[in-house]
């Protein structure tokens, strides 16, 4: 395989560049094969400390170095929308309460399971045998857009278009409450809950997380609000929200599940209750993608509309009726 280096990893050691992008093989294992000539950069041997430069060429020649340990992942046939595929890459709508990749309690039922049903020839041979294709996630309730790597030169050119901030994303988020802001930006440094570790807050230490938002509709209750995430932080939007003052609906982690329709009348009680045994989880939609195609270079854009369950409260926003 080949990597091109970017010009956001100059200067870094090459085996220290490796060990982040080959995550199959141990720091080690990759230094003994930079050693034993395994690993060239622009066609020469160099040492695990050599520092790379932007535009360099590395060659890896893995069919020696397998990795043994594999692991073993069972296929799952469930419904998948692909919206587009070519030999590099598919476009695919991503269903609602699924994670993306296995995880402690849970290795048979990921979306990985259904991609490797799924695209079976075109992943057999990933690097990562327990996340192949992935190259960004989404949150088990997230819906919508996601792109999958069918090979490896995608695959690296995917992430570091996504670790340069170039990938312009849009999400749509129903969230409690009338939004008065028509549009805005949202920044701070998130960091881990110390109470709560899979809960993220503001912190003074931790990353920094950028969204800019558009309102759609503030209705009466609940709000639609366009999100452009100009990082990726994990649940960057569903903390923006909530830190915002306006919680995305049906989101109990970040305070906005259904408990909070008990603010309400009665009536008005109901009728959002209602709305929420139509998602059984937060209302947040990957609506659009764009990003330079691996092969062609050229920059291209997906998207797709939120479910019909989604669109129900969605409509009822719009049209005025919550």
């Amino acid at each position: 395989m080949k990597i091109s280096v970017s010009s956001s990893d100059e200067l870094k050691r090459l085996d220290s560049f490796l060990s982040k992008r080959l995550v199959q093989f141990s720091r080690t294992n990759i230094q003994k094969m930079i050693a034993n000539g395994l690993i060239l950069v622009n066609e020469k041997i160099v040492k695990k400390n050599f520092r790379l430069s932007y535009s360099d060429s590395i060659d890896i020649d893995i069919s020696s170095k397998a990795d043994k340990s594999k692991v073993s992942l069972k296929k799952w046939d469930y419904p998948l929308e692909v919206l587009y595929q070519d030999k590099d890459i598919a476009i695919i709508n991503k269903p609602r309460g699924i994670i993306v990749h296995p995880a402690p309690g849970n290795h048979d039922r990921t979306l990985v399971n259904i991609l490797l049903h799924r695209f079976d020839k075109e992943l057999k041979n990933a690097l990562d045998p327990s996340r192949p294709g992935i190259v960004h996630r989404l949150d088990k309730d997230t819906t919508g857009i996601m792109i999958i790597a069918l090979n490896e030169h995608a695959h690296w050119k995917i992430s570091d278009q996504f670790k340069d901030r170039t990938i312009q994303k849009e999400y749509i988020a129903l969230t409690w409450r009338q939004w008065k802001e028509q549009s805005g930006i949202i920044e701070n440094i998130l960091g881990r809950n110390k109470k709560n570790p899979i809960q993220f807050e503001s912190s003074d230490t931790g990353k920094k997380a950028l969204s800019h938002f558009e309102l759609i509709k503030a209705g009466e209750y609940l709000s639609a609000v366009r999100f452009f995430p100009k990082t990726g932080r994990t649940h960057q939007i569903r903390v923006h929200c909530k830190e915002f003052g306006f919680p995305i609906f049906g989101d109990e982690l970040y305070g906005g599940g259904i408990k909070k329709s008990k603010e309400f009348m009665k009536n008005v009680k109901a009728k959002l209750d209602n709305h929420f045994s139509l998602v059984q989880g937060h209302c947040l939609h990957a609506y659009s993608i764009e990003f330079e195609h691996p092969s062609t270079l050229k920059k291209v854009k997906f998207s797709v509309d939120p479910n019909k369950n989604f669109s129900t409260i969605y409509n009822a926003i719009l049209n005025d009726e919550i």
